[in-house]
């Protein structure tokens, strides 16, 4: 019986390790993929001159200043672990639309709807705001339906549009005809559109490895 409890804990310790290289893996998977997103979308921005940033080496290069891609791809990381999680607190496995054909959806909504706010012209900016709020909730409706993820996705909307605000206050970049403290007043639709999508992919990762462990566990 004695010769019983070491197999255990090297099980029970191999099993922690997996999950912690596991979520490792997710969350450089996840911040990759804001990294290119950010890059992708913000030029956008600045070949409309919709976001101004101060000229220097690196902003030449990747069109944005170069703490841009990082910060991103660091709230796409957390965004994305954060969604599985609450799913799990709140004992809600989200099922709706969980395949990858549905989530690669999901992400060209989002460059669409970041497309829009940069190159479509409109009569006025509550004609795009409230044209950008439909579709960022129709993507909401369309690709996620929880509950969890709307409030996540207003709560993180907002504290991302404060941020902002502060760092073009501070100077750190400006928005070119600010119509909302600083910034423009379709903003929080973006980061809104953002957090559901990056959610989703979040979601999906963790629904893969989630599947790639059962299956393992039932070949042992």
């Amino acid at each position: 019986p004695g010769e019983a409890v070491p197999p255990r804990q090297g099980s029970y310790n191999a099993a922690i390790a997996d999950q912690t290289a596991n979520l490792a893996i997710r969350g450089l998977l996840l911040f990759l993929i804001g990294v290119f997103l950010a890059l992708v979308l913000n030029l956008l921005q600045v070949q409309r001159n919709v976001t101004l940033f101060p000229p220097d080496g690196f902003a030449s290069i990747f069109s944005s200043a170069w703490w841009v891609p990082p910060c991103c791809g660091t709230a796409s990381a957390v965004i994305g672990l954060l969604y599985p999680c609450i799913d799990r607190l709140l004992g809600e496995p989200h099922k709706f639309k969980r395949e990858w054909s549905s989530v690669m959806r999901c992400v060209a909504v989002f460059v669409g709807i970041n497309h829009a706010s940069a190159k479509v012209d409109f009569a006025n900016n509550v004609q795009l705001s409230l044209t950008l709020a439909a579709l960022s909730i129709g993507l909401w409706w369309t690709f996620d339906r929880s509950c969890s993820g709307l409030g996540l996705g207003f709560a993180i909307a907002f504290l991302a549009t404060l941020t902002t605000q502060l760092l073009v206050y501070n100077g750190l970049f400006q928005y070119t005809s600010p119509d909302f403290l600083y910034v423009r007043s379709w903003l929080p639709c973006i980061f809104f559109a953002g957090v559901i999508t990056m959610g989703s992919i979040g979601r999906q990762l963790a629904m893969y490895e989630y599947k790639v462990v059962q299956e393992k566990t039932h070949q042992d």
